[in-house]
């Protein structure tokens, strides 16, 4: 393995494998896909009860000085303009063609602003943001190595959180975030999820992350949870994951996000035309949920998706999932037939599945609002 191969790890790896976690690859760091119990166990525990993920792999920066909002305002398509410090806000970094270079995070500070980005492409979201600066006052940090995050996610993770802080936690509204000591750790605490479940983000330094994680996860408290559950739980609640549902060639209306864009927010942002021209023009294609018609057949990512016989896509995040209990995906279908009930077939390992588009989210989202 040559030093450019070389996996990143988190400040909480040697504790992963300490509590036997199977880990992988991913996004350039090796991280745990599912511990002992398994990613049903741990799948139902969020739904359930709770779970804390490492997503310490995400990418954060930190945007400063008297331009930051103009700035942020030009590199993401929400309106940052909307925020009061302590709130956050789901947006996208895009193309000139109005697609996605990542979907993010937007964290406004009484004296900064905060980008969290997917690990994946950490790396090109930094440039692509850096492209932009010009002549702005700004100043960019990227902050992801010093940076530990931890998701604690379920019908109980305010439950889990009230006691081990002072700050409140039961009265921090739907993304917003507050700043305190939690479990004697500084912290900043915020309220979004990725998993369709009420919970909390943790983000603190790297050095201080495993005092977090032994105050949170253990018996009576929350299970420790992998990426095989954060996929399964982000799936069953319709939430898009970057390279499958969303990617450079999609845009935010085809991927059912049109509420992130903000054509009129006063400020130019980088793709701002070419989405003006598809909102006048209509989408071609949308984003849509099914549910896979014969048992113990699993639709997977890239299986080829056939419309009335032809090909018009390919699956962009499938599998089974514990709480639907049946085989689930999403895939793009042409904007007159991407509703409920439609007829679609999946070349599964060279046989045609019968599948059927859905509703999404496939479960109701909880998430306290």
């Amino acid at each position: 393995m040559t030093v450019s191969e070389v996996l990143k790890r988190t400040p909480l790896h040697a504790v992963h494998v300490a509590l036997g976690a199977k880990m992988v690859p991913f996004a350039g760091f090796e991280m745990p896909v599912t511990y002992p119990s398994g990613i049903t166990e741990e799948h139902t525990a969020v739904r359930n009860r709770v779970g804390v993920f490492d997503v310490s792999h995400m990418g954060e920066f930190e945007i400063t000085g008297p331009d930051r909002n103009a700035f942020v305002q030009r590199v993401t398509c929400n309106d940052v303009a909307a925020l009061k410090p302590g709130q956050a806000q789901y947006s996208a970094i895009l193309t000139p063609q109005g697609t996605f270079v990542d979907d993010c995070l937007v964290y406004r500070f009484e004296d900064k602003l905060m980008l969290v980005v997917n690990a994946s492409n950490a790396e090109r979201d930094w440039n692509h943001i850096l492209d932009q600066k010009g002549g702005a006052n700004v100043r960019l940090r990227d902050i992801s190595d010093e940076t530990a995050l931890l998701a604690v996610q379920g019908p109980t993770a305010e439950a889990l959180l009230g006691p081990l802080t002072s700050l409140g936690v039961a009265m921090i509204p739907y993304y917003h975030f507050a700043q305190g000591k939690v479990a004697g750790v500084q912290c900043f605490v915020s309220r979004t999820g990725y998993t369709g479940e009420d919970g909390f983000e943790l983000y603190c330094r790297a050095a201080d992350a495993e005092t977090l994680w032994h105050a949170l996860v253990g018996a009576g408290r929350a299970e420790p949870c992998g990426l095989g559950a954060r996929d399964t739980l982000r799936l069953e609640a319709g939430l898009p994951l970057y390279g499958n549902d969303i990617d450079d060639t999609v845009t935010p209306y085809e991927a059912g996000l049109a509420f992130i864009v903000k054509l009129d927010k006063g400020a130019p942002f980088t793709g701002l035309d070419a989405l003006k021209r598809q909102k006048l023009e209509g989408v071609r294609r949308r984003l849509v949920g099914f549910r896979v018609q014969e048992a113990k057949v699993v639709a997977r990512s890239s299986f080829p998706v056939f419309l009335d016989g032809r090909p018009v896509d390919v699956v962009r995040s499938g599998t089974i999932t514990p709480t639907v209990g049946a085989a689930i995906g999403t895939t793009y279908l042409p904007a007159d037939r991407a509703k409920p009930g439609t007829k679609i077939e999946i070349d599964v390992r060279g046989k045609r599945v019968a599948a059927e588009t859905v509703k999404l989210p496939f479960v109701p989202h909880r998430a306290k609002k």
